[in-house]
């Protein structure tokens, strides 16, 4: 890492941020935890599923869709938690770990702009996977194209931002990158339960789908279920998904340090 620091110029000019941003892309690329476990295996899932007769089949107990047609936006779901909270907080922390950020506020780089790398990688990363399942579901599955693209571009968005600030709050309060990485596991599985996929949130009962409706995984999932179906998102699903990014993004803030 620090080999790649030394290239900068000494009076940075702004063209050198893309040179972090390409640097953090080829560290992501080579420790591919987020294409595995954000990228692959949701597409996995996604040809898995579909691949599976039963789930082909239309059900009174799931509102009149398919299985999956309820999955699809649950895979979203993943893509994004995993994302955020498996392949992200590992390197900020791990940086701060090995005194890489500290050695940064001495250099004409600020350290915030490894933090804006790390989270502009991991969008570009969250885009192609989304883009990968809505295609491959669309021309390989037969899924209907979203009926309300505006409003599951909103969802989208939105769930980005809750999901993306909670990681921040990891990173803020772990101490290592081995803390990050089992709190992020920590918070990724109740979080994928109660966005239903062990159990689709139509078959959960009353007081667990109660819940559901007010994690950030659970209202993320509402809202691109009615988008694509051609509702746009209940107000009460992106409200929750705005409140949890403002309060997580107040919790980083205030216990983020960068040594």
């Amino acid at each position: 890492m620090s080999a790649s620091w030394s290239i900068l110029p000494k009076h940075l000019p702004r063209r050198a941020f893309g040179k972090i941003v390409l640097n953090e892309a080829r560290l992501a690329w080579r420790l591919s935890v987020g294409l595995i476990f954000g990228v692959g295996l949701p597409v996995l899932l996604l040809v898995i599923f579909g691949e599976i007769p039963a789930f082909q089949k239309h059900k009174a107990s799931l509102g009149g869709l398919t299985a999956f047609n309820v999955y699809v936006p649950i895979l979203i779901a993943f893509v994004i938690a995993a994302l955020a909270l498996w392949s992200l907080p590992g390197p900020l922390v791990s940086y701060r770990e090995q005194g890489i950020l500290r050695r940064l506020s001495t250099t004409p780089v600020p350290p915030s702009w490894v933090l804006a790398a790390q989270v502009i990688v991991h969008l570009c990363l969250v885009v192609i996977a989304l883009f990968i399942l809505v295609v491959v579901g669309i021309a390989a599955f037969g899924i209907d194209a979203p009926k309300s693209p505006g409003g599951l571009l909103l969802a989208i968005v939105l769930s980005i931002a809750a999901l993306f600030a909670i990681e921040l709050s990891i990173a803020a309060v772990a101490r290592t990158a081995n803390g990050a990485a089992a709190l992020g596991s920590a918070t990724f599985l109740p979080l994928m339960f109660f966005a239903g996929l062990w159990v689709p949130r139509q078959l959960m009962p009353g007081a667990l789908q109660g819940i559901s409706n007010f994690t950030p995984l659970g209202a993320s999932v509402e809202a691109v279920q009615d988008s694509m179906q051609g509702v746009f998102p209940p107000a009460t699903a992106l409200l929750v998904l705005a409140a949890y990014a403002m309060i997580f993004v107040l919790v980083a803030k205030c216990f983020f340090r960068w040594e």
